[in-house]
């Protein structure tokens, strides 16, 4: 596998985890807005996303996907659930060597309710789709303080080798092998922390948070 990597979308989460691969490998973060991508080559921080955090060196910013792409081994897509294929739909010219896409979102397609790892798989039938995901806050990973995570792909060895990437002294990253079920936990912990914000709301008290969190 080469040790390049990409990360897909330069939102808050997207930046972050590019800085951390960005720290030990060279990665490449591809930015939709041609504008944003040249402020963070030039003041080495995405003062739109993630501001005050510096970049690594080892991280170069695009809007090109092609260049984006260009000897990748491992790809993360840092895109919301609703663009998420498109964006796939447009990398596909330059995937023919991609050995793994490792999947950021939280969420499930509208209108045909497929987790994002079968998009990958529609897509881009040949290449491994996994999921990396966690209760993590992107600015609180960013300033370095501790947080887990997991990755997961049907290949143990594979999932192994993209923990590698992204594992640091900080950011405990776990390693699976169900891909179903941390997509699906990831989805669902949206719709608990929004009915936990209105059990708050309501004043209902603790015991009930936990009820519906249990």
């Amino acid at each position: 596998m080469s040790d390049r990597v990409a990360v897909v979308g330069a939102g808050s989460w997207g930046t972050t985890l590019a800085a951390l691969v960005g720290a030990s490998h060279p990665v490449s973060l591809w930015v939709r807005s041609p504008h944003l991508a040249s402020s963070i080559e030039r003041s080495r921080e995405n003062e739109t996303y993630l501001p005050g955090i510096g970049l690594p060196d080892g991280l170069t910013a695009t809007s090109s996907l092609e260049d984006a792409l260009a000897g990748v081994g491992v790809v993360f897509m840092a895109v919301p659930s609703h663009g998420f294929r498109t964006v796939l739909n447009d990398l596909k010219p330059f995937a023919a060597h991609i050995e793994a896409i490792i999947s950021l979102s939280k969420g499930i397609e509208i209108g045909t309710n497929l987790r994002m790892s079968e998009v990958i798989s529609q897509v881009l039938p040949d290449v491994p789709a996994g999921v990396l995901t966690g209760p993590n806050l992107a600015r609180e990973v960013a300033e370095g303080q501790p947080a887990a995570s997991v990755v997961a792909l049907s290949d143990e060895a594979l999932a192994r080798r993209v923990q590698d990437l992204v594992h640091t002294r900080t950011f405990r990253v776990y390693m699976g092998t169900d891909v179903v079920g941390c997509e699906i936990a990831g989805a669902t912990k949206n719709v608990m922390a929004i009915a936990a914000g209105i059990c708050d709301g309501l004043g209902l008290g603790l015991n009930a948070r936990a009820a519906l969190i249990t």
